[in-house]
């Protein structure tokens, strides 16, 4: 079995495992496992910046994290630049703190939530607190119900 397919089983399994209950507001009682490539400075700056806001983070870089966003059933259309997982959500992209927070604390039926492409002014891309962007929900491997679940900057 490849790194990749191992590595996305890994994160399949986690991602099925559900929610980890309360302390949402609290960033130090949530692990967040981060895949990324090496060689992106903004998936860095992301991960640095979650880092600092108490998240306990642990980090996977990949060559290529398509395989590993099929396995996790992250639809094309979401995609963004890196992958997430928290308390069972993925996390596709350059995702806000509060978005994050608004996602830990309500805990709606989702997937997983997205900031798709690559914002100016998003975390990791300037963290501009004036870009607007919004954030998006997704199912497992489709868009079907997608709503808009934050929106930066507005």
């Amino acid at each position: 079995m490849s790194k990749a397919r191992i590595l996305g089983a890994s994160l399949f399994a986690v991602t099925l495992a559900g929610s980890i209950p309360a302390g949402a507001t609290d960033p130090s009682s949530h692990t967040m496992h981060v895949y990324k490539n090496a060689s992106c400075s903004c998936c860095g700056a992301w991960t640095d910046h979650m880092k600092g806001l108490g998240y306990k983070i642990e980090v996977t870089e990949l060559d290529d994290l398509a395989p590993l966003r099929r396995q996790a059933a992250v639809p094309d259309e979401v995609r963004g630049c890196h992958i997430a997982v928290v308390d069972g959500y993925v996390l596709e992209g350059h995702v806000p703190p509060e978005a994050i927070d608004k996602l830990l604390d309500e805990r709606p039926e989702v997937h997983g939530i997205a900031v798709p492409g690559m914002p100016a002014g998003s975390v990791g891309m300037g963290n501009d607190p004036r870009a607007t962007y919004d954030v998006v929900t997704f199912g497992a491997g489709t868009t079907e119900n997608s709503r808009v679940f934050y929106r930066a900057g507005r």
